[in-house]
């Protein structure tokens, strides 16, 4: 049996929890399709100490401010998909799960959602599935060849089980700092990235970072020259733990490696590291296998579109995967301005087409 929806938005992380808020709001027909177990998107699934860059009072959905965490001026992730599980019972949003979406067809006048739990049709279809589910790991010689363990960000969880180990963190950005951070507090450490590491003034955190993107914004929108916005400041925020690694002497940077060995890591050619494990912090590519089908040109993972909607299917829209889908896009309150001009576009398309009948 196929269920008919306005809008079915496939995602129920951040950005499709905040785009069904303004969509509830709007009186549109639709349903949240998700495929995990339970609320929280991919904060459920983050290791234990992770935490936002910002107090719990700048990193709010629409409608309701996230609760401080007690005893925490950065809330963990565990906070965070808490929070997002209450979001999602106190406004009633529509979320089936775990519902996987296996495809999104062009059905002539509709587009068909074929999942795992039986299929929609849509008139438009919001792709909010975030890119926690594609990881990224670089490929290098020497890779299989390593008998060490090998793992990326999605796949840490704690820093005890490296204790008394030999770790090498690959990553020039706030996952592997965060991470080198606290492993280097049982293990011994060696940090390697492609460049120099950037790190932010220790006065800086989210709420600044908010406030520059918002002003490179609005330069952008007037026309004026563009300052760089928030990588002008640098690549790694200097949380406490961060911070306390730096007065350690930790955050000392090794050029990227050339290739992996059976015990270890090699540099051209001559010299060697052993190791026991290697942690990739490198980063996640746009998780758009579920638009296959559609045959959208995608370059480096990247979908063009106007806004959030797709130029090549305007039925289709893009939220919450990075600046191309809006500023600040993959943050909690980036999530939620783009979710509001989005719905609110949706919901005028929609009573326009009404009309026409």
């Amino acid at each position: 049996m196929t269920e008919v929806r306005d809008v079915v938005v496939i995602g129920g992380g951040q950005a499709g929890l905040a785009v069904g808020y303004f969509l509830r709001r709007a009186g549109v027909d639709f349903v949240v399709l998700d495929d995990q177990p339970g609320p929280g998107g991919a904060w459920r699934h983050c290791w234990d100490s992770l935490r936002l860059f910002s107090p719990a009072e700048y990193s709010p959905l629409p409608g309701w401010w996230m609760p401080r965490q007690p005893g925490e001026e950065f809330p963990t992730a565990e906070h965070v998909a808490g929070y997002l599980a209450a979001y999602e019972q106190r406004y009633d949003l529509p979320v089936r799960r775990p519902v996987r979406v296996r495809g999104v067809h062009d059905a002539g006048a509709w587009l068909a959602v074929q999942t795992d739990q039986g299929a929609w049709r849509a008139r438009i279809v919001i792709s909010a599935t975030g890119t926690w589910g594609t990881p990224h790991l670089p490929s290098y010689p020497g890779q299989e060849l390593f008998a060490g363990r090998q793992l990326h960000t999605t796949d840490y969880r704690s820093p005890q089980e490296f204790a008394g180990q030999r770790v090498v963190v690959v990553g020039g950005g706030n996952s592997a700092a965060q991470i080198l951070a606290e492993v280097s507090t049982v293990a011994a450490t060696t940090w390697v990235t492609r460049r120099a590491p950037r790190f932010m003034p220790d006065d800086v955190d989210g709420r600044v970072l908010f406030d520059v993107a918002t002003q490179r914004e609005a330069a952008r929108r007037a026309g004026l020259p563009d300052n760089g916005g928030t990588r002008s400041l640098g690549d790694i925020v200097m949380l406490p733990a961060v911070r306390d690694a730096r007065d350690r002497g930790v955050l000392r940077a090794e050029p990227m490696f050339g290739r992996l060995t059976e015990g270890g890591v090699g540099w051209d050619g001559v010299r060697e590291l052993d190791c026991d494990a290697i942690i990739w912090c490198t980063g996640f590519r746009p998780d758009l296998g579920h638009l296959a089908p559609l045959g959208l040109e995608v370059d480096n993972g990247v979908v063009p579109t106007e806004g959030t909607r797709c130029l090549q299917e305007p039925r289709l829209h893009l939220l919450g995967y990075g600046d191309w889908t809006g500023w600040a896009a993959a943050t909690l309150v980036g999530a939620s301005r783009i979710a509001k001009t989005t719905a609110a576009a949706i919901a005028e398309e929609l009573q326009r087409d009404e009309a026409a009948g």
